[in-house]
């Protein structure tokens, strides 16, 4: 699932923002997911509702200002949906035809929303659009009354911000920042220096607007944040400049009384700026991941910040961390491939980087985050990491087996780990580490575990482009100070003409071992490991077995 492209908590009429808001007292959490909107309890930290009905990513959600209890969502199958998300009933749905980008409600604007769509006939243009509601006794209804307010604006909702009271609409692209005033149908433009100096880059990224002063914060590429004033005038405007991030701002969110400005970037810290000063500021650091939208309750008492790693957090509005909900980590690439886990049914793939995810499919969360590399990552483009390749468990989840490997192709570091599941932590504890049980890639391993046999029946077999496979055991340990008594130690490699060992499996009853060499597959005796027979199956690389 995509990460959430909107966050609300219900809240009071203003002008909306690019992030998350709420209605005293601050209850639910409600947040797009996929081609749903999902609505959670902040107190019991359970998801209520999943409503659905969208027939694409859903890509905006806003509260009706004339009816908290109501809900306006926006999606690319270009339909806007109104719901009465206390029962997760849809109660119209407003078809506009074209795809909807981003959505804005206004409670001065009775009967329309506002979205953003691509302007026809032109490539990658976009244009903020007023949509008329029609109202009408059916559920389905058109919504094809369409007035453009806005050309050449972002496809994303971080650029477009409604001023205070609704008496404008500002949006920025590139290096370019429009002001629409709607009574006085005036629009002025303001454009920043496209020339990057040494670490400046004047691009926007984001836009948001002073609840009850006539102020507009942006924030750029460069990690500047700049205050506008007075920017009625062409000519005579003004800004101020705050500057902590070393790169791009993200999003920006104001207190609901304006004295606090918060940012988020890259950097994975939450900065509150008091009063605009660049001197009084506050931090929450280490919040994972960088920050992707903030969004404040408009009761001031929680802000939500979104995650690139797909999870929301929960803060205090003296800047405390409350609680985390984490969603399918999107991983850069799931070398893992998919596994399930015995225990838990949870679905175990890469995670953040160097960590294995157990995602429960059935809550939609992530059960727990397990470090396998223990180092910590290093978010520098080009750099050479450890990454988390292999993964096995045992019949009845009890071991674990992982492989991790540094990123250099021709000559990579590797490890095998075997991790045992304690009761009493209800964790995976470290038990054995094997640096370069290859003298290559490792392609596959299994895992040999029958009940009736007893522990001593547990095998690993790993099989790798050195051209072997290699029979792994468990052992006594013998060493004084181990705080384990048994550790995995080799007990047979096998080969087969010099060919690369590409997969393997045990037979059901864990009598015979198949191990493929490149196109030949070889069946082994697991107690002499002796080999029975071959099958060749040319001309073609065996890839599963």
């Amino acid at each position: 699932r995509r990460c959430p492209r909107g966050l609300r908590l219900p809240r009071d009429a203003r002008p909306p923002s690019a992030g998350v808001t709420a209605f005293p007292p601050c209850r639910y959490l409600l947040f797009a997911s996929g081609d749903f909107v999902k609505v959670y309890s902040v107190s019991t930290e359970e998801t209520l509702l999943l409503m659905g009905g969208h027939a694409d990513l859903v890509t905006g959600i806003q509260l009706n200002p004339h009816n908290h209890m109501q809900l306006y969502s926006s999606s690319l199958d270009g339909t806007i949906k109104l719901w009465d998300f206390m029962d997760g009933i849809p109660i119209k749905t407003f078809t506009v035809g074209s795809k909807l980008l981003a959505l804005y409600t206004l409670a001065s604007a009775e009967d329309s929303v506002f979205v953003v769509i691509p302007k026809k006939g032109e490539r990658d243009t976009f244009q903020l659009v007023s949509v008329k509601l029609t109202k009408g006794a059916g559920q389905d209804l058109e919504g094809k009354e369409l007035s453009v307010v806005l050309d050449g604006v972002g496809a994303s909702m971080k650029h477009i911000a409604f001023g205070r009271e609704g008496a404008y609409v500002v949006s920025v692209k590139d290096v370019n920042l429009q002001v629409y005033f709607f009574k006085r149908k005036l629009l002025n433009r303001f454009s920043l220096s496209t020339v990057k100096t040494k670490g400046g880059d004047n691009r926007f990224s984001c836009v948001m607007c002073h609840p009850t002063e006539d102020c507009i914060a942006t924030g750029h590429a460069d990690g500047k944040i700049r205050l506008w004033r007075n920017f009625h005038h062409r000519k005579e405007y003004t800004y101020s400049t705050l500057h902590w991030h070393h790169d791009i701002v993200m999003d920006l969110a104001f207190s609901v009384e304006g004295t606090r400005l918060l940012s988020g970037g890259v950097e994975s810290v939450l900065v509150q700026w008091h009063n605009e000063s660049s001197c009084q500021k506050d931090f929450l650091p280490r919040l994972g991941s960088p920050i992707e939208y903030i969004s404040m309750s408009s009761d001031g008492v929680l802000c939500c910040t979104l995650h690139s790693d797909n999870r929301i957090t929960i803060i205090n509005s003296n800047l405390r961390f409350s609680r985390s909900i984490q969603g399918l980590i999107k991983s850069r690439d799931v070398k893992t491939g998919l596994v399930v886990d015995p225990r838990t049914k949870a679905l175990v793939l890469n995670g953040e980087p160097g960590h294995l995810q157990f995602y429960s499919l059935q809550s939609d969360q992530q059960l727990f985050s397990l470090d396998i590399v223990q180092r910590q990552y290093i978010h520098q483009a080009g750099l050479k990491q450890s990454d988390l390749v292999k993964v096995a468990f045992s019949a009845q989840g009890t071991w674990l087996a992982t492989v991790e490997e540094s990123e250099e192709v021709t000559d990579p570091e590797l490890q095998l780990k075997l991790w045992f599941y304690s009761e009493e932590t209800q964790s995976f504890k470290l038990n054995t580490r094997i640096n370069t049980p290859h003298d290559n890639h490792i392609t596959d391993m299994c895992f040999r575990d029958m009940d009736e046999l007893g522990e001593d029946s547990l095998i690993l077999v790993t099989t790798g482009r050195d051209c072997v496979f290699k029979v792994w055991v468990m052992v006594e340990d013998t060493d004084p100070e181990a705080q384990q008594s048994v550790s995995w130690s080799c007990d047979f490699v096998g080969s087969y003409h010099n060919y690369q060992a590409t997969n393997c499996c045990f037979s059901e009853d864990g009598s015979l071992l198949a191990v493929s060499f490149e196109e030949t597959v070889t069946v082994w005796d697991s107690l002499t490991w002796d080999l029975k027979c071959t099958f060749c199956h040319p001309p073609g690389n065996i890839r599963y077995i």
